[in-house]
């Protein structure tokens, strides 16, 4: 049966359990908790991030609220590439798609969600096999005034083009961006835009790769 561990009582126990992932391979990980590597890797998406989520104690039935509910902090896997950079955007939250015209950034979903965060980086991404990747040095971290403010720059203009608009593009924003989540695009589902009521496709905010790399190589 595979196992997961129990909730940490405190910040501080969180990341003594941090860093001791630092410096394991996925398999070692998987070995103590009793989880089998997928054979197919079609099937290994998202195996590593849930993984150390149970390696950590995150709750599984968190949904909308951080990972850790009871700590405030959020968990964010990020994979590392050959060239030791962030080889994708991160993922951080859906967007409410109905509530777009009446959001502000100060109670903001996405604020909440980047209030507190622990970046676990794993190394060997698209160049290392899925047992073999290592996972590198926790960083927790809570955005600086000025990464704040760049924050809360992209949000307000992508959620202003989708209220005025109701779509924005990819290319919109410096830091983070807003994507399609639905895997069909068919997907629709309640939004506004200058007309009133619509369906729009999904959305959800994703920071940029440097933005990540930047906090990931803290000291």
């Amino acid at each position: 049966m595979r196992k997961r561990r129990d909730a940490p009582a405190s910040e501080l126990e969180l990341m003594v359990r941090a860093r001791a992932l630092a410096n394991r391979t996925v398999a070692e990980i998987a070995r103590a908790l009793n989880w089998p590597l997928p054979e197919d890797p079609k099937r290994a998406k998202g195996f590593v991030g849930q993984l150390i989520e149970a390696a950590l104690g995150a709750d599984p039935m968190a949904g909308e609220l951080p990972d850790f509910p009871h700590l405030g902090v959020e968990l964010k896997t990020v994979p590392i590439g050959p060239t030791g950079r962030t080889v994708e955007s991160t993922f951080c939250c859906s967007i409410a798609m109905a509530d777009v015209d009446r959001e502000v950034w100060c109670s903001s979903r996405l604020r909440q969600r980047l209030a507190r965060v622990l970046w676990m980086p794993v190394t060997g991404a698209r160049f290392a096999s899925l047992g073999e990747r290592m996972v590198g040095k926790p960083v927790v971290w809570s955005p600086s005034a000025e990464e704040d403010a760049s924050l809360r720059a992209d949000w307000e203009d992508i959620i202003g083009s989708m209220a005025r608009l109701g779509y924005v593009t990819a290319h919109l924003g410096s830091v983070m961006q807003a994507r399609p989540k639905a895997a069909n695009a068919s997907v629709r589902q309640l939004g506004v835009d200058e007309m009133g009521a619509t369906r729009l496709l999904p959305l959800g905010f994703y920071l940029r790769a440097p933005f990540t790399a930047r906090i990931v190589a803290q000291p």
